[in-house]
Formats: structure tokens, sequence, C-alpha cells
């Protein structure tokens, strides 16, 4: 199993509840393993009973077990804030006021929200040496993973904007300072490596993504998670990243054979609908479903916690380099 594993699915399919009894899993098999949640609900220390933050924090009463939670709407915010700090020390003091406005619309138009967050996500895998495994509760969506196709518009537009410096760079200027320090001023532009850093980064998550990431779908048996699932498939194979299986979670018991009351008519129904949907799951993708995980009737917390890890069929083991 590869380093990074990354749980996604629509709202509400249990994906904290499976990436942290898989975390769990991970740690009972003494490997240091951090679980990492982007849900705003803070579900992360619903299921621990304790309460987390943006750093990681060993989970009580659990050995080798740490878990954070990246607080989406703040992370906005902090990327925003960088953004106005690094501009403002670019430009004149005049014009600071109309750059902070038009960060700070450009930062209500879609996409901030996942540019914002997958700058998160990369700093976390950068900073994940001390850790075995690192869960994360939630998948890359469809606009964070276009994020990956920057690096080879970044170059293109990073080349073609130290050719036009080059070019603002007049003859009197030249005539000034000198042609040699002429481009050491083009080399040492903060705008400039600015960028390519940017484009650095995202080059990072591209490689890692695609060679020490491994993503699973969590979804429930009915239609709407169902064409959910198969989008977010073609999402991840849109960028060179497949989906090792599926987790089919919140499956109703059958009742007893001789219960005949309304309520257990319903539950017969119910069961029935789902399990034909499971069947289509079953003959409609191609990748395996890795864990049927039947609904509980009380959270899934504690004891219960580690039954679920019992029943995900997904291997542990970190992969070993030859």
């Amino acid at each position: 199993m590869n380093k990074f594993v990354f749980f996604g699915g629509k709202g509400g399919v249990g994906k904290t509840t499976v990436s942290c009894a898989y975390g769990l899993r991970s740690a009972r098999e003494g490997l240091k393993t951090l679980v990492v949640s982007t849900d705003p609900a803070h579900s992360t220390s619903d299921v621990f009973d304790q309460q987390f933050g943006d750093e990681p924090k060993a989970v009580e009463g659990y050995d080798d077990l740490w878990a954070m939670e990246i607080d989406p709407d703040e992370e906005v915010e902090r990327h925003m804030q960088e953004i106005k700090r690094t501009m403002s020390d670019q430009v004149s003091p005049s014009i600071v006021n109309e750059i902070d406005r038009q960060i700070e619309l450009a930062h209500r138009t879609p996409g901030a929200y996942e540019a914002a967050l997958f700058d998160r996500f990369i700093d976390v895998m950068r900073d994940s040496e001390e850790y075995d495994r690192v869960v994360f509760d939630t998948s890359p969506t469809g606009g964070t993973l276009r994020l990956l196709s920057l690096p080879d518009f970044l170059e293109s537009w990073i080349e073609r904007l130290v050719k036009k410096r080059e070019k603002s760079i007049d003859l009197y200027e030249k005539a000034a300072i000198g042609e040699r320090e002429a481009r050491k001023k083009v080399a040492d532009d903060p705008i400039i490596a600015r960028l390519t850093e940017r484009k650095q980064m995202f080059e990072f998550a591209g490689e890692t993504l695609r060679n020490d990431a491994t993503f699973f779908l969590v979804l429930n048996p009915d239609e709407l998670s169902i064409r959910e699932t198969r989008r977010a498939i073609g999402d991840l194979s849109e960028y060179g990243l497949g989906v090792e299986g599926l987790v089919v979670n919140k499956i109703a018991p059958e009742p007893d054979a001789g219960e005949e009351g309304t309520g257990a008519q319903y539950l017969r129904q119910r069961h029935d609908t789902e399990h034909e949907r499971i069947r289509q799951i079953d003959e409609e993708f191609p990748e395996p479903v890795v864990a049927r995980i039947r609904q509980r009737v009380e959270e899934v917390k504690g004891d219960l916690l580690d039954d679920v890890a019992a029943e995900l069929d997904i291997e542990v083991a970190p992969e070993v380099s030859v």
C-alpha cells in the first residue's frame, strides 16, 4: 500500500468513519499513522471523542495514531492573506488597496476553495516524513485535480513573463547598470520566483498523487451515490489517477425470516433494493468492492470502529521498494 491513502465520495456516505477505521487498522499494525480530515463538521473529533485542530495531535487511547482537522474556510482565508502579503511586497503602496480588492473578489470565484485546500494537502504531504501512512478522509475533486495541469501551463507562462521582463529593461537601464546586472535583475525577480515556486509545488503534488497515493471511493447503495462515484472515477482517470477499490457503506441488515411487522416489511424492502444496487455496482464498475459495511444503529466509535476496520478488505502493509 502507498503511503498516502485517500477516501472520497459524496457528502454523507461515511468517508470519515471509513477513513478513521482504516487509520486505526494501520496503527494497530504498527504503522505511525496520521488521519487528515477536511470535514467542516469536525467528524473526526466525534469519532475519537477528542478535539483536533490544524496540527497533528496524538489520538488518546491508541498507539501510533494521530489526527488533524483542516478547516476549509480558514484555509481560504489564510490563502488569501498570504497572497495579499506577497503582492503587497511587490507593488507600490498606491495600488495595494486595489490589489486587495481584486484578491478578495478572486477568492469568491469557483475554484478558490479547491486551490486553498489543495495547497494545504501539499503542505501535509511534504511535512509527513515522520509518518508511515497518511490517510485523507476526502479525495480531490475535479476542480482540485485541474490544478495538476498547471505546471506545464506555468512553464510556458513563466518563459513568456521572463521575455517580457527582459524587454521592459530599456536601453537606458541597461546602460546604467550594465548588461550582466540586467540579466541578474531578471533572475532575481520576486514575482517570477514566486511563480516558479508554485510550479514546483504542483509538480510535486502531481508526482506524489500518481506515484505514492492510493484512492478509494466510499458510496452508499443508492442511485445518487452510484452516479457520484462514476463521476469521481472519471475525474480521477482524466488526470492519470486510478481508483483501487470501492467501499459500500451503510447497508441495511435483513430482518429475520419470521418477522412480518410494518418495520420488518420496510426493512426487507430496503434490504432487497440495496442489494440490487450492490449487484449493479459489481456489474458496472471494474473497480473491486473492497468492503461491504452494514449500517450500525449507534454512532461508530470505540469498539465499533474496530469492527468496521475488520470489515475493510484493504491492504495495510506499506509498499516495499525493490
